[in-house]
């Protein structure tokens, strides 16, 4: 029997929305490893024209129509005749019950016939975290449950050294602001390889995002950053999934 929070089984606002798919990509065998699914309005619209209408009041319901739909377009674009993950956002705060309010999530995939040890649940905190054995439990679960866990935009705001003490999760996603003109910048790239050297002691694989020149790219290669994404390698598709423009790749229609 599926048990759910009010929060969770809320129908009462449909925020039309839609997907977007970035690839990350694996530039040690030269492939995709997973598509980020990217919030966007039906039409298109921006993140922004969709995150404005989310409150705290409905917040749990946007986040369980972003996993159906994240899901659900995936599978209609084509993921199930790759090998590649499926990268999902959640906001930690927006969980009552780890185990409850994934089972939307797991359903749907079942029901499209997406395997749910596919999937990578990024961790995003926007907010001061007041209750980190709750943030324990729901990373605790998910690995438990199959998934691959993720800290999104470490780095920036909220998810730093601090964080990373208190929760370790399976990747480790830097925030473009320590990857912006890494290339013409000492202080990132020495922070950079300090958090690579402490992601390896802990078993954490990295992930830069927001690479946008070669520049960038040469030098998280060189500090052993196998995991990369950003426009320098493949734009976000509207319901599509692209492909690396690197290598000769064009993109799956």
């Amino acid at each position: 029997m599926t048990v759910g929070c009010q929060g969770c089984r809320s129908e009462s606002q449909n925020f039309d929305l839609a997907m977007a798919f970035q690839p990350i990509i694996d530039i040690e065998k030269g492939s995709v490893f997973a598509f980020e699914a990217l919030v966007r309005g039906s039409q298109g619209e921006s993140a922004t024209a969709v995150l404005s209408r989310v409150t705290p009041d409905n917040r749990y319901a946007f986040g369980q129509q972003c996993r159906v739909t994240a899901i659900k377009e995936a599978v209609n674009a084509g993921i199930l005749d790759t090998d590649a993950k499926l990268s999902i956002n959640f906001l930690p705060n927006a969980v009552y019950s780890p185990a409850a309010c994934i089972q939307l999530t797991i359903s749907t995939a079942s029901e499209v016939g997406f395997p749910a040890e596919r999937l990578i649940l990024e961790f995003t905190e926007n907010e001061q975290i007041a209750d980190t054995k709750h943030i324990q439990n729901i990373i605790a679960t998910y690995r438990e449950m199959g998934f691959t866990t993720a800290i999104d935009d470490f780095g920036a705001g909220h998810a730093g050294l601090g964080l990373l003490v208190q929760f370790q999760t399976d990747l480790l996603k830097l925030d473009m602001d320590l990857i912006r003109g890494i290339d013409k910048s000492e202080p990132r790239r020495v922070v950079v390889a300090g958090v690579m050297d402490i992601a390896k002691a802990l078993g954490i694989s990295v992930i830069a995002e927001g690479i946008e020149t070669s520049g960038e790219y040469t030098v998280l290669r060189d500090l052993g950053v196998r995991y990369m994404q950003g426009y320098f390698l493949a734009k976000p598709g509207f319901q599509k999934l692209p492909l690396p423009i690197m290598g000769g790749f064009t993109e799956k229609v």
